[in-house]
């Protein structure tokens, strides 16, 4: 039996969870600061890491209770070291190697994003080569996997995240931080009316939507021009439809081109209600590759999904030292 105690505080929120041998959950704590930030329409980095520094010993003692766990239980402390804002991250970090340090523990330093993939394993075992659509806020990428330490980051976006394009349409509307829910919700209530272009790219799987937000902003300066009123809902309809249409259009390309016999959905976008839906439709042209969907609570940042790949991380034997620091740039492992 392993345990590892994991940390994650690489944005917004202060989480802590404990996992058994990479796949039970014996407690995951998650401190959301979403109510602060929504105030100033998006995350406010100086005010983040101030909240986790109130937060991050609080979760660690909830989810060692849970857990009916103390120290001397854990095996290792697995934590986020990067990729994310530099002073949210630092708070984690120092917190792990602290009690690394404090307990005598080895410490796993995580990647953030391969959490967000390792938390489709709290779903199905993971198969591979696997191929991962990995969605945030500050990422849109297509990773390949041979093996479970192989990372291909075979697709990337060239400008905005997918995440990042959400938010930005919904402060053009008017609508509100985050916008992914928002305009999930919205486009649901919407219908076919506005015509929006699909952003072109040169790589066969990467993304571009930087294009389709100014598209949007433009299409609502023609319609105010013209006197015409403003169907948010419909916009919202248009803009969901064209960029998820572009994820999903690549994602299959790379499923027809490299035969993966998994794909997993990954990260905060994957909450998202359309693409879900799309997703479960269009796989059943691939009967060859199962699609695994994450749980609602493992799509945010949370503390479980770093345990997940932490525990493979402590399989390869791979350790980090009191000496590593926060690295917000940071890369998947075998990425350049």
């Amino acid at each position: 039996m392993t345990l590892i105690l994991a940390l994650e505080s690489s944005c917004d929120e202060t989480a802590c969870a404990i996992i058994k041998d990479g796949k039970e959950i014996l407690s995951n704590i998650v401190s959301s600061q979403i109510n602060v930030h929504t105030q100033y329409g998006g995350v406010v980095p100086e005010v983040a890491s101030r909240i986790h520094v109130e937060n991050i010993s609080t979760v660690i003692d909830e989810a060692l209770k849970k857990a009916n766990l103390t120290m001397d239980d854990i095996d290792a402390i697995a934590y986020t070291q990067g990729p994310g804002l530099i002073g949210s991250l630092h708070v984690g970090v120092q917190a792990a190697k602290t009690i690394a340090w404090t307990f005598h523990k080895p410490l796993i330093p995580i990647n953030h994003m391969t959490g967000h993939i390792w938390a489709n394993s709290f779903v199905a075992d993971l198969k591979f080569p696997l191929l991962a659509l990995v969605i945030s806020g500050g990422h849109t990428q297509l990773v390949y996997m041979e093996n479970d330490w192989d990372y291909k980051v075979i697709g990337t976006t060239k400008d905005d995240a997918i995440g990042e394009a959400y938010d930005k349409v919904s402060r053009v509307l008017g609508t509100g931080y985050p916008g992914g829910p928002v305009i999930d919700r919205m486009a649901k209530e919407g219908k076919e009316h506005y015509k929006l272009p699909t952003p072109k790219t040169d790589g066969v799987y990467d993304f571009s939507f930087s294009g389709l937000k100014t598209a949007v902003l433009q299409l609502i300066q023609r319609e105010e021009k013209a006197g015409n009123e403003i169907i948010k809902e419909d916009v919202a309809y248009a803009f969901q439809e064209t960029a998820l249409g572009q994820l999903t259009g690549k994602t299959l390309q790379a499923i027809e081109d490299l035969k993966p016999k998994m794909l997993v959905l990954a990260g905060g976008v994957a909450a998202n209600s359309r693409l879900r839906q799309l997703m479960t439709e269009k796989m059943q042209a691939y009967p060859n590759t199962q699609l695994v969907i994450p749980p609602m609570y493992c799509c945010t940042d949370n503390a479980a999904m770093i345990g997940a790949v932490g525990y493979v991380a402590y399989k390869h034997g791979l350790f980090g030292d009191l000496a590593a620091a926060a690295d917000p740039g940071l890369m998947m492992p075998g990425e350049e």
